[in-house]
């Protein structure tokens, strides 16, 4: 294969990555009002996958958010707003329990606390690419929504450096990236997909966990990297 075709897939798959974590990770952080929910349908966010399209979980959540964004085409309602909003209370925030902590430190914490080491590590990661989370100290750095989108993030950087033909840097970026997911997203990301989707009530969230745990299953083929039989399944 010619150096410039194998760059060119290199580089399709990189922007692919880079789309598609950054949608998720804002998707999953952000304060989402309507106008931006029905800004996903109107755009026909959900029709296809830039990234991951292979993966089996990949196919299932999309037609969940196409059936979503049908069911809404014609303007979400206040009730369907109810609905998403209430799902994403108790999946994310909780009135008592929270279904699906989207915090990594608590899936290594028997007292499921946050703000613990695995917080501290993934700042100093965010920290070394000079990211600064806008709610720093206030929330934990190690949401899955920020997790997400700094693998946009370095997928960005990775990329810029391939049309720049930095072959060094972007060796870096490739091995920071494979370390920053193989150390954190991979070890919690897929049990927390696998919550949301058992707990999830609407197809909006049921389809957003497949579609995220056939991202990260398909980061993991990309990086060669094995995803422990316990949360893999």
């Amino acid at each position: 294969m010619k150096e410039s075709q194998k760059n060119d897939e290199r580089g399709t798959i990189l922007l692919g990555e880079a789309l598609l974590f950054g949608l998720l990770g804002r998707i999953l952080y952000d304060q989402l009002d309507k106008a931006w929910l029905q800004s996903l349908i109107d755009e026909d966010v959900f029709s296809e996958a830039p990234f991951g399209a292979k993966q089996r979980e990949t196919a299932l959540g999309l037609d969940l958010l196409q059936k979503w964004s049908q069911e809404n085409s014609a303007g979400i309602s206040d009730e369907s707003f109810d609905e998403w909003r209430s799902d994403y209370t108790s999946l994310f925030v909780g009135v008592g329990e929270v279904l699906a902590p989207p915090w990594e430190s608590v899936y290594f914490s028997e007292e499921r606390l946050v703000f613990q080491e695995q917080t501290l590590q993934v700042r100093e990661w965010y920290r070394r690419f000079g990211v600064e989370p806008e709610k720093l100290h206030k929330e934990p750095d190690d949401h899955i929504g920020l997790e997400l989108t700094f693998v946009s993030y370095l997928s960005k950087l990775a990329l810029q450096a391939l049309e720049d033909q930095d072959e060094e840097k972007y060796e870096k970026l490739f091995d920071a990236q494979r370390q920053f997911i193989s150390k954190h997203l991979l070890k919690w990301g897929p049990q927390w997909c696998n919550l949301v989707g058992e707990h999830a009530r609407t197809d909006f969230y049921k389809g957003l966990a497949l579609l995220t745990r056939g991202a990260l299953l398909a980061l993991a083929e990309q990086y060669d990297i094995q995803i422990p039989d316990k949360i893999a399944k």
